[in-house]
């Protein structure tokens, strides 16, 4: 089966690794590319990356024989967009999140569930090879019983060179919902437990001074349901030009009742400590490309069982999460 894809939008960088994924498939191919911003038509157009064949998404849904459309917006228009396909009978595949607020999830699951339609998310931190050395050792049972989850996911801010909407009222959504998205992800991937409760989600601006109202700052505290308690900081704080580079970045610190590990998405190996070990281990990440989000989207919309894979019902769950601490932090602000 060929699926041929339209893309919805190049706002945000997420969505270019996407199309180049997308052409690299034999089993994909883009059907029509509409991006509605004029400013960003122009950078497409100069860049000679992106070929745009519509301004105007309802007439791309209208024009171009397509099966799935990606979504690569601005935030907060991509519930909208994501809704429009569904109800034109289309599977959604979309950058990170989803959508901004849960009235527009609730309509986006109503209709992926009515017409048996597929909803994918770039949801990628998983498929790092050293996270995917971390799942392992802690489904060995190498680290015992798992007790906290600490995870440092600080982002540079860089005011001035990010995208200008991050800093546009209404158009962001959520420092939650925008990075937390995939610790609700990853919690459970991880140890094979379900989120249970937050205990608390704090947002506040601090760097972003010249933009009041944008939240670059933001905290969440919650359980899963094997007692594992996740506490996440979600913060733009990381300094601007090496923010990406540093080992802070995606920083994630397991403790269990025989040791401790941790991973760096910067960094190339994974820290253990056990209790009988009296020097520091390291081990490098799981070698072998990973299945992928793209994968496991497209095995769903093809009927192919994918265990513990990115399904509709696990897109559409962490979303949730997501949306429900970033609400909290808001009512708390």
């Amino acid at each position: 089966m060929t699926h041929r894809i339209a893309f919805a939008g190049f706002r945000h960088p997420h969505i270019f690794s996407l199309w180049d994924a997308t052409n690299a498939r034999a089993d994909c191919q883009i059907a029509a590319a509409c991006e509605t911003d004029a400013p960003t038509r122009k950078q497409l157009q100069s860049g000679g990356k992106i070929h745009l064949t519509h301004t105007d998404f309802e007439n791309m849904l209208r024009d171009r024989g397509c099966n799935i459309v990606a979504i690569g917006d601005v935030y907060a228009r991509r519930g909208a967009l994501a809704i429009a396909a569904l109800k034109a009978g289309k599977h959604v595949i979309s950058d990170k999140p989803l959508c901004t607020n849960l009235e527009e999830l609730e309509q986006i699951a109503r209709l992926a569930r009515e017409s048996s339609l597929s909803v994918g998310c770039q949801l990628d931190l998983i498929e790092a090879g050293v996270m995917r050395r971390l799942r392992e050792v802690i489904r060995a049972g190498t680290l015992g019983r798992i007790c906290t989850i600490t995870i440092g996911a600080q982002h540079p801010l860089r005011y001035g060179s990010r995208a200008a909407w991050y800093f546009e009222s209404g158009q962001h959504g959520g420092t939650i919902n925008d990075i937390g998205i995939h610790i609700f992800d990853l919690a459970t991937w991880l140890t094979g437990s379900e989120w249970v409760s937050l205990i608390s989600a704090r947002e506040w601006n601090a760097k972003a001074a010249a933009a009041p109202h944008f939240k670059d700052c933001a905290q969440f505290h919650g359980l899963l349901q094997n007692g594992t308690s996740c506490f996440a900081d979600v913060s733009y704080l990381a300094p601007d030009k090496l923010g990406y580079e540093l080992p802070y970045y995606w920083r994630i610190t397991v403790h269990g009742t025989c040791g401790l590990a941790e991973a760096g998405y910067a960094v190339p190996h994974l820290t253990v400590v056990t209790d009988n070990d009296t020097a520091v281990q390291e081990f490098p990440g799981a070698i072998g490309e990973p299945r992928g989000y793209l994968q496991d989207f497209l095995d769903e919309i093809s009927g192919v069982p994918i265990a513990e894979g990115l399904t509709t019902q696990r897109v559409l769950h962490v979303s949730r999460w997501a949306l429900e601490a970033q609400l909290i932090a808001r009512q708390k602000s």
